[in-house]
């Protein structure tokens, strides 16, 4: 669902409204097929805040437009979590009985994560529910600019370990994109920056949005290196 474009949206943002989960992400299947398999009562709600930053106008010599200071907020969650333990991810958590929606949620917990100042950001997209068996949550991306980017931090170091704001030169650069294979078998877009391997459901949400907005550089497709090996060159851990 896209909400009415705000006015004002970068031109290099609106073509990002679609769909973000990679197509070619066979997590896709995998969770659809979990949540018909294992899903008898209603999943939990939770929202995901996607915050773009960077110039208005677009770089015309750029894929996409996109301008050389865009960059996306990420975090990473604690290592002594018991699920999805130090996993790269968005800001973001479960609805709560207050919130009046998916971009309620994705806004109060991403100041609750990154003691983020929400009155800089301006909501634009709204994005189909994705399925999260470990967690059992449907979780709804909120794709967002940020009009007036303010200071982050990590605000609760029991939850999370680090609040990055990531250049999307960077991100996107092809020689910091492969895909990764699962335990389970499933591959999984990927990329590894900062120190960190980006991959799962945020990394399949940054490459379908990536790909929707025309951002892509070629990259290996070709590429499929085993998880816990990419995890481990960048010393994390299942």
């Amino acid at each position: 669902m896209t909400i009415e474009m705000p006015p004002g949206i970068p031109n290099w943002l609106t073509r990002s409204a679609e769909p973000a989960l990679d197509s070619a992400d066979t997590a896709t299947r995998a969770r659809a097929l979990r949540r018909a398999m294992t899903v008898t009562s209603k999943p939990r709600q939770a929202a995901v805040l996607v915050l773009f930053g960077g110039s208005p106008e677009p770089d015309p010599d750029a894929p996409g437009g996109l301008p050389a200071d865009a960059e996306v907020l990420l975090t990473q969650r604690a290592s002594t979590l018991r699920q999805h333990r130090g996993q790269v991810a968005f800001p973001g958590g479960a609805a709560d009985p207050g919130d009046a929606g998916p971009i309620d949620t994705a806004l109060r917990e991403a100041c609750e994560e990154t003691g983020l100042d929400r009155s800089g950001v301006e909501p634009f997209a709204v994005q189909p529910k994705l399925f999260v068996p470990v967690s059992r949550f449907d979780v709804t991306p909120v794709l967002a600019y940020w009009r007036t980017p303010g200071a982050v931090q990590v605000v609760d170091r029991s939850e999370t370990e680090r609040v990055v704001r990531v250049p999307l030169a960077q991100l996107l650069d092809p020689a910091n994109r492969f895909l990764v294979r699962s335990p389970l078998g499933y591959q999984s877009p990927a990329f590894q920056v900062d120190g960190m391997l980006v991959w799962g459901l945020t990394g399949g949400i940054l490459a379908g949005i990536s790909k929707a907005a025309g951002w892509d550089r070629e990259w290996d497709h070709a590429d499929v290196r085993d998880l816990q090996t990419a995890l481990a060159a960048v010393g994390m851990t299942l």
